[in-house]
């Protein structure tokens, strides 16, 4: 499992995701989930991929291989026009590998992945698309403003609680730094370290931050005040008066 999150902002794009992956309670560790494609002054993509690994690798494998060997007639992550483009283009490189992994016979649900993609195209906006399985996609939208895949369902309400378009990039990392916490507290197949990348609208340069690990000074002090400011909130509620009573 992992916990990945892209989140668009009125100045930009905000990308985090775990690097656990595990096969089994005793077999876990580290692996990079956040990659991304620049031709700066031109293009900046960000992917961040969970489910399973073998899938994910092969995936970001092809679409690098085939962006260094480029075809006229299939073009590559960095020569599509669009962002659209690029989101159709991961959905059906997801779906060859997938096919390919499992012939006939097999299971193809053994070999699923879910993957964000994200970034702006110089003549374009900045866009942040789900691919499925399937190789489907959707894209982000005033109502629904950010996406996530892999283990979602404990840091999906401080999201939602929070979230505003026009927050700063600063005040964007600290919820999602609060979302991972809750999500890495909750269950064992997310974890440290978390790799962070910002995109600034118009930029088209990708700026990836120092990974974070239990021992980033700024992921230690949030997330110890979350935990202080949830027993505050606690405490400050009214009382809970049995019936009778």
């Amino acid at each position: 499992m992992t916990y990945c999150v892209g989140m668009k902002l009125n100045r930009g794009l905000v990308f985090m995701a775990d690097t656990r992956t595990n096969a089994g309670v005793d077999n876990f560790s580290t692996t990079k989930k956040l990659f991304t494609w620049n031709v700066p002054g031109e293009r900046a993509i960000t992917l961040m991929t969970a489910g399973n690994l073998a899938t994910t690798q092969a995936v970001i494998s092809l679409l690098d291989e085939r962006s260094k060997a480029p075809s006229d007639r299939s073009p590559t992550i960095l020569q599509l026009p669009t962002m659209f483009g690029v989101a159709q283009l991961v959905g059906a490189t997801l779906k060859e590998v997938i096919a390919e992994s499992a012939p006939s016979g097999q299971n193809a649900s053994s070999f699923r992945a879910s993957i964000i993609v994200g970034g702006q195209i110089d003549g374009g906006e900045p866009r942040l698309f789900l691919i499925y399985p399937e190789g489907n996609f959707i894209e982000v939208t005033d109502d629904a403003p950010f996406f996530q895949i892999g283990e979602t369902k404990y840091g999906k309400p401080i999201i939602v609680r929070a979230y505003e378009p026009d927050m700063t990039f600063e005040d964007a990392v600290r919820l999602l730094m609060v979302s991972f916490d809750s999500t890495i507290k909750a269950n064992l197949s997310v974890g440290l370290p978390i790799d962070l990348q910002l995109y600034e609208t118009d930029s088209f340069t990708c700026v990836e931050e120092p990974r974070i690990t239990a021992e980033t000074p700024n992921y230690q002090a949030i997330t110890q005040a979350w935990s202080e400011a949830l027993r505050a909130a606690l405490d400050g509620l009214p009382p809970y008066v049995r019936d009778g009573r």
